[in-house]
């Protein structure tokens, strides 16, 4: 389901739920409007926003009622059940030639492209070219992506009515320093329906704390500019910690005997520590020398019906740009065919049947009820919810796959 169809549903939603909403708009933006200088305006000028720039930049500016996820005052967040009903996709769905061929093929040509600039950037910061390539494409198709949104709008109406309030409040205050510090022209400030802006796709903060000049004109403009764009992503996994010299991964096979629950970031070993258990490389290819002091962490995002990986901690900073495992994969598998050519993963994405995120989260509250550590009962399976599968399966006598199935959740009941 598009994030568009998502919110003409949840507002039709509203209009039959509360008839007196369509109504009551009116008196809602009213609101809106003593909100933002009752509330709005203390913050932002504390944080140094000036006083014309502030009403400039909200006056005219009106609550977008199509956004996902809002919460009009008067009315409650949709029931955690109700949030939770999406399908679960399957990882494979993610991993679709369709979605990933395009970043590499496109990425190859813009490695050639941007050689000098990319050199240049890893001299600076540590971070390998392809990476970033991988990112532009990934986030906005080179700078080719549609990022129509008024970024005001969207983290003004999400600020003051949304399940996130607190933290679109943080955003959108840290878009006024931008615009009072004049690093953006409000023209140019354009963002994604979640208020992510530029070829980066920085949120505001982001770009306060990230966003470089890469093409010596004395700005950082990641709407239109490349070289901008690359240096400011570059200065972010850099600031995040990446760690030069060092790989994102490799993908490997794991031996049954190595209980898939040995996966997550703090509980990594040594490479040479991880091989002597029969950890082997895909393909027979020795792991790199260099690597085998070196500490790395099992990851097994669909358990075992799909690839498993060692990953360097450079892994975990590229999911700081996007805390999902599987992103960075993505950007780790499209960096190498960037760069060094290949397919996909060698090991497949195997079915694992139809779930509802109100199962997975289902089957996490019962499993935090036998003192697991699930990482929240988000209907998501992070490592927290695989591994604790994994140590549920194997204390109950069963065979460990650590990864929530439809077969799981009846033995689980």
């Amino acid at each position: 389901m598009t994030e568009s169809l998502r919110a003409a549903i949840f507002l039709l939603a509203l209009l039959f739920a509360a008839p007196s909403l369509a109504q009551d708009k009116a008196a809602i933006e009213q609101q809106f409007r003593q909100w933002l200088s009752q509330s709005l305006w203390p913050m932002a000028s504390a944080q140094g926003v000036d006083a014309a720039v502030f009403k400039s930049a909200l006056n005219g500016v009106k609550l977008n009622w199509k956004l996902p996820d809002l919460v009009p005052p008067g009315t409650k967040p949709l029931s955690s059940q109700k949030q939770l009903q999406a399908e679960f996709r399957a990882p494979s769905a993610y991993f679709a030639e369709k979605n990933i061929a395009p970043v590499a093929a496109g990425g190859r040509q813009r490695l050639s492209v941007h050689q000098a600039t990319l050199s240049r950037l890893e001299k600076m910061t540590g971070v390998p070219g392809r990476f970033l390539i991988g990112i532009w494409g990934r986030e906005s198709g080179f700078g080719s992506a549609k990022i129509p949104y008024n970024a005001i709008e969207v983290l003004a109406t999400k600020a003051f009515m949304s399940t996130r309030s607190e933290m679109f409040t943080q955003e959108l205050v840290a878009a006024l320093v931008m615009l009072s510090q004049k690093r953006v022209s409000p023209q140019d400030m354009k963002s994604s329906w979640a208020g992510a802006m530029g070829q980066p796709q920085f949120m505001p903060t982001s770009f306060l704390k990230h966003a470089v000049d890469g093409d010596g004109d004395g700005r950082a403009d990641i709407w239109n500019s490349d070289a901008d764009t690359l240096a400011s992503m570059a200065n972010f996994l850099a600031n995040s910690g990446w760690v030069a010299g060092r790989d994102w991964g490799f993908e490997v096979t794991v031996p049954g005997d190595v209980a898939c629950h040995l996966e997550g970031p703090d509980r990594g070993k040594q490479l040479s520590q991880w091989a002597a258990l029969g950890i082997e490389r895909i393909g027979g290819k020795p792991f790199p020398k260099k690597e085998m002091g070196e500490q790395t962490f099992l990851l097994m995002p669909a358990g075992r019906f799909g690839p498993a990986f060692l990953v360097t901690p450079n892994f975990y900073v590229l999911k700081k740009y996007n805390e999902s495992d599987l992103y960075a994969l993505f950007i780790g598998n499209a960096a190498d065919r960037i760069a060094f050519g290949g397919s996909a993963f060698a090991d497949a994405w195997r079915d694992t049947g139809a779930m509802r995120r109100s199962d997975i989260a289902q089957l996490q509250k019962f499993l935090e009820k036998g003192g697991y550590d699930v990482g929240g009962a988000d209907g998501l399976p992070g490592f927290k919810t695989r591994r604790s599968i994994g140590e549920w399966q194997q204390q109950n006598g069963l065979a460990p796959d650590c990864f929530p199935t439809p077969a799981l959740m009846q033995k689980a009941r």
